[in-house]
């Protein structure tokens, strides 16, 4: 399955319905581009799915908390309204994943994310700074 990289994201059509074995691929191959391109942000578009069965919802969870722990957050986006009730009578809530309508509002929840991050405060305090003040 093609991992497109746009600008600081990284793409991912489903176009098919996704097998156990793909599902654990696409897992795989995705954790290893963000480490590889140092993306922040992750789209996994699932337009071309009928329907998501409790594995591919787990692994769609798993693929989120992975980029997390990678410092890349995942949007899900083209969620059908099938899907979506199939979803929530499995039961299952997709814990760490936002979803957007579509890929450009997926773009736009994460430009807004990379805004917040530029302006939010160092996690460290440099004490020679601290030190350098009148």
């Amino acid at each position: 399955m093609p991992i497109l990289k746009i600008g600081p994201v990284l793409l991912v059509s489903i176009q098919v319905d996704m097998q156990d074995q793909m599902a654990l691929a696409l897992q795989e191959d995705l954790g290893q581009r963000i480490v590889d391109t140092g993306c922040r942000g992750v789209i996994i578009d699932i337009t071309g799915l009928d329907i998501v069965d409790s594995f591919v919802g787990r692994t769609l969870s798993t693929i989120a908390s992975i980029s997390r722990v990678l410092d890349a957050e995942t949007i899900v986006v083209g969620m059908r309204p099938a899907v979506a009730i199939t979803l929530v009578e499995l039961g299952l809530s997709l814990n760490g994943i936002r979803t957007a309508l579509n890929v450009e509002r997926g773009m736009e929840l994460l430009a807004r994310r990379a805004d917040e991050d530029d302006f939010a405060e160092p996690d460290f305090v440099d004490e020679h700074e601290i030190s350098k003040s009148p």
